[in-house]
Protein backbone atom coordinates (compact mmCIF):
# COMPACT_ATOMS: atom_id res chain seq x y z
CA UNK A 1 0.00 0.00 0.00
CA UNK A 2 1.50 3.45 -0.95
CA UNK A 3 0.72 6.06 1.19
CA UNK A 4 1.26 9.66 0.81
CA UNK A 5 0.77 12.71 3.54
CA UNK A 6 -0.51 9.78 5.52
CA UNK A 7 -3.23 8.41 2.96
CA UNK A 8 -4.00 5.41 1.32
CA UNK A 9 -3.14 6.78 -2.51
CA UNK A 10 -4.26 2.84 -4.04
CA UNK A 11 -7.81 3.50 -3.38
CA UNK A 12 -10.17 2.44 -6.45
CA UNK A 13 -12.61 5.17 -6.64
CA UNK A 14 -15.96 3.48 -5.59
CA UNK A 15 -19.71 4.59 -5.84
CA UNK A 16 -21.33 4.53 -2.57
CA UNK A 17 -24.46 3.28 -2.62
CA UNK A 18 -25.61 5.87 -0.12
CA UNK A 19 -25.15 8.07 -2.81
CA UNK A 20 -27.85 6.40 -4.95
CA UNK A 21 -30.59 5.65 -1.98
CA UNK A 22 -33.49 7.52 -3.03
CA UNK A 23 -33.03 8.01 -6.34
CA UNK A 24 -33.83 4.17 -7.88
CA UNK A 25 -37.16 5.93 -9.31
CA UNK A 26 -35.90 8.58 -11.15
CA UNK A 27 -32.99 6.08 -12.96
CA UNK A 28 -36.02 3.97 -14.03
CA UNK A 29 -37.91 7.08 -14.66
CA UNK A 30 -35.30 8.25 -17.04
CA UNK A 31 -34.69 4.96 -18.91
CA UNK A 32 -38.29 5.17 -19.68
CA UNK A 33 -37.94 8.49 -20.88
CA UNK A 34 -36.47 7.11 -23.85
CA UNK A 35 -38.96 4.57 -24.65
CA UNK A 36 -40.95 1.70 -23.45
CA UNK A 37 -38.80 -1.48 -21.68
CA UNK A 38 -39.29 -4.93 -19.89
CA UNK A 39 -37.72 -5.04 -16.52
CA UNK A 40 -34.82 -7.27 -17.27
CA UNK A 41 -34.10 -4.35 -19.81
CA UNK A 42 -33.76 -1.59 -17.83
CA UNK A 43 -31.76 -3.61 -15.75
CA UNK A 44 -29.31 -4.59 -18.25
CA UNK A 45 -29.75 -0.61 -19.67
CA UNK A 46 -28.29 0.16 -15.98
CA UNK A 47 -25.78 -2.31 -16.17
CA UNK A 48 -24.69 -0.97 -19.62
CA UNK A 49 -24.73 2.94 -18.83
CA UNK A 50 -22.58 2.06 -15.74
CA UNK A 51 -20.12 0.11 -17.74
CA UNK A 52 -21.26 -2.43 -15.39
CA UNK A 53 -19.13 -0.38 -12.42
CA UNK A 54 -22.89 -0.60 -10.51
CA UNK A 55 -25.60 -3.01 -10.20
CA UNK A 56 -29.47 -2.45 -8.68
CA UNK A 57 -30.30 -5.54 -7.66
CA UNK A 58 -33.41 -6.94 -9.48
CA UNK A 59 -35.33 -7.21 -6.05
CA UNK A 60 -34.95 -3.57 -5.76
CA UNK A 61 -35.99 -2.50 -9.42
CA UNK A 62 -39.41 -4.41 -9.11
CA UNK A 63 -39.99 -3.24 -5.65
CA UNK A 64 -39.48 0.32 -7.22
CA UNK A 65 -41.86 -0.77 -10.43
CA UNK A 66 -44.59 -1.64 -8.41
CA UNK A 67 -44.57 1.91 -6.36
CA UNK A 68 -44.19 3.46 -9.30
CA UNK A 69 -47.19 1.71 -10.90
CA UNK A 70 -48.88 2.40 -7.77
CA UNK A 71 -48.29 6.39 -7.90
CA UNK A 72 -49.54 6.46 -11.65
CA UNK A 73 -45.70 7.64 -12.46
CA UNK A 74 -46.07 4.01 -15.11
CA UNK A 75 -48.08 1.74 -16.28
CA UNK A 76 -47.57 -1.89 -17.62
CA UNK A 77 -48.74 -3.93 -20.38
CA UNK A 78 -47.87 -7.45 -21.43
CA UNK A 79 -45.59 -7.87 -24.72
CA UNK A 80 -46.66 -10.35 -27.44
CA UNK A 81 -43.69 -12.03 -27.93
CA UNK A 82 -43.83 -14.96 -29.62
CA UNK A 83 -40.64 -16.77 -28.40
CA UNK A 84 -39.99 -17.22 -25.23
CA UNK A 85 -41.65 -15.92 -22.07
CA UNK A 86 -44.00 -12.79 -21.78
CA UNK A 87 -42.27 -9.66 -20.60
CA UNK A 88 -44.38 -7.14 -18.78
CA UNK A 89 -43.70 -3.81 -20.57
CA UNK A 90 -43.51 -0.22 -18.28
CA UNK A 91 -44.69 2.80 -19.86
CA UNK A 92 -43.92 6.31 -18.61
CA UNK A 93 -47.28 8.35 -18.09
CA UNK A 94 -46.87 12.13 -18.29
CA UNK A 95 -47.15 12.38 -14.17
CA UNK A 96 -44.27 10.00 -14.41
CA UNK A 97 -42.53 12.56 -17.36
CA UNK A 98 -43.26 15.40 -14.89
CA UNK A 99 -41.78 13.46 -11.97
CA UNK A 100 -38.70 12.84 -13.70
CA UNK A 101 -38.28 16.58 -14.64
CA UNK A 102 -39.13 17.23 -11.04
CA UNK A 103 -36.44 14.79 -9.68
CA UNK A 104 -33.54 16.04 -12.10
CA UNK A 105 -33.99 19.61 -11.09
CA UNK A 106 -33.71 18.63 -7.39
CA UNK A 107 -30.76 16.68 -8.09
CA UNK A 108 -29.16 19.47 -10.22
CA UNK A 109 -29.80 21.64 -6.99
CA UNK A 110 -28.65 19.05 -4.80
CA UNK A 111 -25.55 18.66 -6.38
CA UNK A 112 -25.04 22.00 -6.87
CA UNK A 113 -25.07 22.63 -3.27
CA UNK A 114 -22.89 19.54 -2.68
CA UNK A 115 -20.33 20.77 -4.67
CA UNK A 116 -20.19 24.09 -3.19
CA UNK A 117 -19.33 22.38 0.15
CA UNK A 118 -16.88 20.50 -0.94
CA UNK A 119 -15.24 23.22 -3.28
CA UNK A 120 -15.97 22.01 -6.67
CA UNK A 121 -15.38 25.05 -9.07
CA UNK A 122 -18.90 25.95 -10.20
CA UNK A 123 -19.48 25.15 -13.63
CA UNK A 124 -20.68 28.52 -15.91
CA UNK A 125 -24.65 28.28 -16.89
CA UNK A 126 -23.17 28.68 -20.62
CA UNK A 127 -19.78 28.61 -21.72
CA UNK A 128 -20.33 30.41 -24.67
CA UNK A 129 -21.41 33.52 -23.21
CA UNK A 130 -18.22 33.87 -20.95
CA UNK A 131 -15.85 32.72 -24.20
CA UNK A 132 -18.11 34.98 -26.91
CA UNK A 133 -16.82 33.12 -29.47
CA UNK A 134 -19.08 29.53 -29.43
CA UNK A 135 -22.18 28.57 -29.65
CA UNK A 136 -23.83 25.05 -29.61
CA UNK A 137 -24.68 23.25 -33.47
CA UNK A 138 -27.38 21.31 -33.90
CA UNK A 139 -26.07 18.17 -33.25
CA UNK A 140 -24.25 19.38 -29.74
CA UNK A 141 -21.21 20.10 -31.35
CA UNK A 142 -19.61 23.45 -30.77
CA UNK A 143 -19.02 26.02 -33.99
CA UNK A 144 -17.61 28.88 -34.14
CA UNK A 145 -19.52 31.99 -34.26
CA UNK A 146 -18.52 34.38 -37.40
CA UNK A 147 -17.73 38.09 -36.34
CA UNK A 148 -19.18 40.76 -38.15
Amino acid sequence: MDTRNGYQTDHEPRLSSDLLRGHTETIVLGILHRGDAYGFEIYNTILERTGERYELKETTLYSSYKRLEQENCISSYWGDETQGARRRYYHLTDKGRETYRRNMRDWEFTRNILDGLMGVPEKPENPSKETGDQTAGRNGTAKSKEKK
